[in-house]
């Protein structure tokens, strides 16, 4: 790699880094109101929240990255041109293709590493974050320990609490379950605990009473006690078992298409196919991206009033790829066969890329004077 090589790719890697940064804060903020909204609210402590939000970083990351490489590319290209120092470059001979050189090894790095993201890391967290929000959901305390709120933890179940106290205890509890057809039954507490049991929590309530309503024999049945257990399972009904997501799988278990894997995810091993093929064809944008940029800023000199002309139809062509590789994604989802699609828009970009950068190297020429112009 020469110097000159050497000083734009780290130009680049610079800005990149820097982009990223911004990017990656401003969308994990963005997510992260809603997070804390939703863990916070339902009694969950900060350590889960920042749990939670970590596990978030890398699917975030894996979705600014080509976006944070063609902003770099562009910022790099624009002040390099502003200083002449390609200017220079191109003077010395350097052809519009050998001055891409850099970028392509900018770009190569930008997708390794989407591809590491893609394969490997947003898998494990997705398939972690899963599997905490399942353990959150099935959590009795963070369901419905919310004083001063009427709780649905299920299907024809209200669960009231007016007070918690510090140590836990729970301050006239109201519970009414309407889950059987034709009955209703109300538990009323003045006290009430939780305890943990040895198949699922049970609720011990303390000075109330049981009112059982028979709503075809419009008869009602009262009977107050000093404690009764009343097991939580039962209430709150058994949770169907969750699917996992193809997302959460790496891409062996993909390749491998395990029956017992397209049975857990409802899934064919064709659209197991179509996944692998997304998580090649979308980092691949990662060099598209960076490579259209360069060459429509190469397609102007250096100019005083700046390269926004230039810079307006690069973010043009990054717009058009972007609408290209979403079509092709829905295609490709809505049709078995329809994989190669997923790779139409990086090579799209590519082509593009490679017919501005023959088209900036072509010899210029000087408009012709007027007769009347050269006679004066």
């Amino acid at each position: 790699m020469s110097r000159f090589d050497r000083y734009l790719l780290s130009q680049l890697l610079a800005l990149f880094g820097f982009f990223s940064l911004v990017l990656v804060a401003v969308y994990w903020v963005n997510r992260a109101v809603g997070l804390f909204d939703q863990l916070i609210g339902d009694g969950q402590s900060a350590l889960v929240f920042l749990e939670f939000s970590v596990l978030t970083v890398p699917n975030v990351i894996r979705l600014v990255l080509p976006v944070s490489a063609f902003a770099a590319c562009l910022y790099a290209v624009n002040r390099l041109m502003q200083e002449s120092e390609l200017v220079v470059m191109q003077a010395t001979g350097f052809s519009a293709f050998r001055l891409a050189r850099p970028v392509l090894w900018f770009g190569l790095v930008v997708v390794a590493m989407q591809l590491v993201l893609m394969n490997l890391l947003v898998p494990m967290s997705m398939s972690r974050l899963a599997a905490r929000s399942a353990e959150v959901s099935e959590n009795v305390t963070a369901r419905f320990l919310n004083e001063g709120r009427f709780m649905h933890p299920a299907r024809g179940v209200t669960i009231y609490i007016r007070e918690i106290t510090p140590l836990g205890e729970l301050n006239d509890l109201f519970l009414s379950d309407e889950r059987n057809a034709g009955e209703r039954v109300v538990y009323t507490a003045r006290q009430a605990l939780i305890v943990r049991g040895e198949a699922s929590p049970r609720l011990i309530m303390l000075n109330g009473a049981a009112q059982r309503l028979n709503t075809a024999g419009a008869r009602l049945a009262v009977t107050r006690f000093a404690d009764f257990t009343l097991d939580l399972a039962g209430v709150v009904g058994a949770s169907d078992l969750r699917k996992r997501q193809m997302k959460e799988l790496t891409t062996d278990e993909l390749l491998a298409a395990d029956p017992a894997l397209l049975e857990a995810t409802g899934q064919t091993p064709a659209a197991f196919r179509g996944e692998v093929h997304a998580r090649i064809a979308g980092p691949l944008l990662g060099l598209a991206a960076p490579l259209v940029g360069f060459a429509a800023l190469m397609l102007g000199g250096f100019s005083r009033f700046g390269m926004l002309r230039q810079i307006a139809i690069a973010v043009a062509l990054l717009i058009g790829l972007q609408m290209v590789n979403t079509a092709a994604t829905g295609e490709a989802l809505r049709k078995t066969g329809a994989w190669p699609l997923l790779y139409l828009a990086p090579l799209l970009g590519t082509a593009v890329a490679a017919g501005l950068l023959w088209w900036a190297q072509r010899p210029r020429r000087l408009p012709q004077r007027t007769d009347a112009g050269a006679s004066a």
